[in-house]
């Protein structure tokens, strides 16, 4: 256990100062160590914590490290893909897939990396995640496929799927 030191209990006096605020300031006579203390998080929750922050350097530093495994579903219910696509990073996206993470990766109610992009209007996420190959067709633990969570007022993600309508 880590201590440290307070110089200020052994300078001031433990009489009480009223002259200019009305309120006594007391300290103890002498100089107490107190202990710190350290609180430790698993290492699960700090990369979590750095995915949604897009810590890069770090997220690398902990993959390289082997610190995490990148298939692994966190107590969120979440893989640490579905993390990044959350988050709306990108860069962070292409960084853990070049680590090795799986495009296909499914959470605890059957969702893709795609389903999630779809979901939260992340079209540029969506894209690249066509681009590597994602399949559009798997489905969720509902039945329903990446196309399917669209909002309609996203048109950008509406065109990506060839969903458009002419109105």
């Amino acid at each position: 256990m880590k201590y440290y030191y307070c110089p200020a209990a052994q300078t001031i006096s433990p009489k009480p100062y009223t002259n200019d605020f009305g309120l006594p300031i007391t300290c103890k006579g002498k100089a107490a160590l107190k202990p710190v203390r350290n609180v430790h998080f698993p290492n699960e929750i700090v990369f979590q914590d750095y995915i949604r922050q897009g810590e890069m350097e770090r997220i690398g530093l902990f993959i390289r490290s082997k610190r995490v495994s990148l298939d692994t579903l966190y107590p969120s219910g979440m893989a640490a893909i579905h993390e990044a696509v959350l988050s709306g990073n990108l860069d962070c996206v292409k960084l853990l897939l070049s680590y090795g993470a799986d495009i296909h990766q499914r959470d605890e109610d059957g969702w893709t990396p795609l389903h999630m992009a779809c979901s939260d209007d992340y079209p540029h996420i969506a894209r690249y995640l066509l681009s590597l190959g994602a399949n559009r067709d798997l489905e969720n633990d509902n039945g329903e496929k990446p196309e399917d969570l669209i909002d309609p007022d996203s048109k950008e993600l509406m065109q990506l799927f060839g969903l458009v309508t002419n109105d």
